[in-house]
């Protein structure tokens, strides 16, 4: 496997990961005010976007290694699951 190829495979491996930490930190924003405490502790944008994107990447590693293939629904539930939770996290959702 060439150099280019392994880079392609990453960065396809990874490109859910980063489309859906993306999403979930966009439209969580606007609704923090209304499920989040009243005086909320907001990470910057990017310490949200790289947090819920590690979680994420390492939930789809967790999900590669239980089925040994890649792609599998169970895992995309995981890591929809998993970047939603780490955003409630993120914007402390328990103190509503």
């Amino acid at each position: 496997m060439t150099a280019f190829n392994l880079t392609n495979q990453l960065l396809n491996f990874m490109a859910p990961a980063a489309f859906v930490a993306l999403i979930v930190v966009l439209l969580a924003r606007p609704f923090a005010r209304f499920f989040g405490p009243k005086k909320p502790f907001l990470p910057s944008f990017r310490a949200q976007l790289a947090i819920v994107f590690a979680a994420s990447v390492l939930l789809l590693v967790i999900g590669l290694v239980v089925f040994g293939r890649d792609g599998k629904m169970a895992s995309y539930a995981l890591l929809a699951l998993g970047a939603a939770t780490c955003q409630w996290v993120l914007l402390r959702g328990w103190k509503a």
